[in-house]
């Protein structure tokens, strides 16, 4: 994974909203966007700002059924996320 994708994931990660939003999202196969928005306590525009950096950085991706928006995590990038950071910190093993 690129530098520039990890750091991207994450300043996304870093805001305590997003990190709640991604967490509500990837507790079910797909959520709706006015889902989201109920169970927040910000406005519509504000979860539309951070559901737009989440996909930014590649963490969820919308589907879009009439007027209504659908989002899932994007399982491939968080795994990819999560390799990448455990490459760059590794824990080290203590000495007995």
């Amino acid at each position: 994974m690129e530098t520039e994708q990890v750091q991207r994931i994450s300043r996304a990660l870093a805001d305590p909203t997003r990190l709640e939003l991604l967490e509500r999202i990837a507790a079910g196969e797909e959520v709706a966007c006015a889902a989201l928005a109920e169970t927040v306590c910000v406005s519509q525009p504000t979860v539309s700002h951070h559901i737009k950096e989440l996909m930014n950085a590649g963490l969820i991706e919308a589907r879009r059924e009439a007027k209504f928006f659908y989002y899932r995590v994007n399982r491939r990038v968080w795994r990819e996320y999560l390799a990448e950071m455990r490459r760059r910190v590794r824990a080290r093993r203590r000495k007995s």
